[in-house]
């Protein structure tokens, strides 16, 4: 403590439980900023995944239901999570079926996936959430 008295720096604990404690003579606002830099680059290295959403429609033409597909597979090989969802409107309410059949489609046309969430509905929506397989 004299040492760092006289040097007009901080004494920091840095393992106190060991023994001998570890201590280390330094400025305390510097050590606090290292430290915060240390774990901004800890987190920049962390890879983010997040889900993304696709929207898709029960009488969806086939264009429209490539150009999506390539799209989920873009999103999947960035190793993001997708949520495809189906709504219908009005009275296609009654078409259920048909909706299941065309989102077990949609999926097979992805190749290897993982289903993170079964396919199913909640409320006038199916939606399932797919993820790349391991």
């Amino acid at each position: 403590m004299r040492h760092a008295q006289d040097a007009d720096l901080d004494l920091i604990l840095i393992a106190p439980n060991a023994k001998p404690p570890v201590a280390k003579i330094t400025d305390f606002k510097k050590f606090l900023y290292e430290e915060e830099k240390k774990s901004k680059e800890a987190r920049k290295g962390a890879k983010k995944s997040t889900v993304k959403d696709i929207k898709l429609s029960l009488f969806i033409g086939p264009a429209d239901k490539e150009r999506l597909s390539n799209k989920t597979k873009d999103f999947l090989d960035d190793g993001h999570q997708v949520r495809l969802n189906l709504g219908l409107k009005g009275r296609e309410i009654a078409k259920r079926d048909m909706a299941m059949n065309l989102i077990k489609e949609f999926l097979a046309g992805l190749g290897e996936i993982n289903l993170a969430k079964e396919p199913r509905f909640e409320g006038r929506v199916v939606r399932t959430v797919v993820s790349r397989k391991k």
